[in-house]
């Protein structure tokens, strides 16, 4: 890092709630926020918003200029407004926007299209409100920052590559404070069965339907969750909650364009170059993107243990908890770190014997990694 980049704030909404205490709170306990339920047509399992926070986005789009957008936008919105009031930043200030999607506007693209195949005509609406590029400039809107606002999608890891964007930005001086995040809403019915289709998502019922980093799992058992996170990166050390102490970034060549090599090369790329010169013994912590696929976790574990060899970290997810978020997971993941550095104590996954419990919490990497190979690590320190 040629200069220091903070973390201000961090924020999000998801199956875990909204405030930093009850989002804490859910994660010491060992219960996870999925459920099957009717999705469509079908059931599945998912994990979903708590009800209250469903119905403070639901207040926010039936209200004028906010009726019309998706939910990963109103999620967006809601994720960033906490994120900036956790922040010592001002409203109105100049602030860089980045928050990206992997699917974007899913549940409006999809009722748009339904009423097309219906009669062959098209929303007036629909254009607009489903391009990608709303959820960043809503929120510029909604803040009233007059900064730059760029959305962007590299499927799964499209939270992480908006913190690269964001580091990038501050330190090459094109601005001096950045939220960056991703937010989907991508629930329904199509998606589901695109999952389902590729023969990667959770079917049997069981104590935690999401086996991520169970190694002895025969049987895919990834889990779509919803969720948006936001994260407040400044150049001013006061009242900063963390430090982002390494960045590192890889593609692959695909072999197959749903999956990684067996040992994930380029995580163990991005891993490499966000770590740099700190010695191994000295990363604590790897918070995974283990999606609860077979391949998926094996390949990152086999990757971790390339890079540590003797000096393996301590290893921990969130998708048995709160399912696959997409484009926010990288966020959540995040936030996981920030506030296990905070209060010094190590989650871990509770059927996953892989990992032991670290001494103390230094320094966290956090990993993502989404179809096409697109890898990103953050590297993580206690101020």
């Amino acid at each position: 890092m040629e200069t220091p980049v903070y973390i201000n704030s961090v924020a999000s909404v998801s199956p875990l709630g909204k405030s930093s205490e009850e989002i804490w709170k859910k994660y010491k306990n060992s219960a996870h926020y999925i459920s099957k339920q009717e999705i469509g047509n079908t059931a599945a399992f998912a994990a979903f918003l708590p009800k209250e926070l469903k119905q403070e986005a639901l207040e926010l789009s039936s209200g004028s200029p906010y009726k019309n957008l998706d939910p990963s936008v109103i999620y967006a919105i809601l994720a960033a407004r906490t994120a900036v009031e956790r922040s010592t930043w001002a409203k109105g200030e100049e602030i860089g926007i980045n928050i990206g999607s992997s699917r974007g506007a899913t549940q409006l693209f999809e009722k748009y299209h339904a009423s097309f195949l219906a009669d062959g005509k098209s929303e007036v609406l629909a254009s607009p409100t489903t391009t990608l590029g709303n959820i960043s400039s809503w929120v510029a809107q909604d803040l009233q920052s007059t900064g730059p606002e760029i959305s962007h999608s590299v499927t799964c890891s499209t939270g992480l590559h908006a913190v690269l964007n964001g580091v990038a930005w501050l330190q090459a001086g094109m601005a001096k404070k950045f939220l960056v995040g991703g937010s989907e809403a991508a629930l329904t019915p199509f998606t589901i069965a695109q999952m389902k289709a590729m023969k990667i998502y959770a079917s049997e019922d069981g104590d935690f339907p999401c086996r991520a980093l169970d190694l002895n799992k025969t049987r895919n058992t990834m889990v779509l969750g919803e969720a948006s996170g936001v994260i407040g990166l400044d150049q001013k050390a006061e009242g900063s909650l963390a430090i982002i102490s390494g960045i590192g970034y890889a593609s692959e060549k695909l072999e197959h364009s749903v999956s990684i090599s067996a040992n994930a090369e380029c995580l163990q790329r991005s891993m490499k170059m966000a770590i740099g010169d700190i010695p191994a013994r000295e990363i604590d912590a790897v918070v995974m993107h283990a999606p609860g696929t077979v391949k998926g976790d094996m390949a990152e574990v086999n990757a971790i243990e390339k890079i540590f060899g003797e000096n393996m970290p301590a290893l921990t997810s969130n998708k048995w908890k709160i399912g696959h978020t997409f484009g926010a997971s990288g966020i959540l993941s995040m936030e996981l770190a920030i506030l296990m550095l905070q209060h010094q104590e190590f989650v871990p996954v509770p059927f996953s014997n892989i990992s032991k419990t670290p001494v103390q919490l230094r320094n966290i990497l956090v990993n993502a990694v989404g179809f096409g190979g697109n890898a990103v690590s953050i590297l993580i320190s206690k101020n």
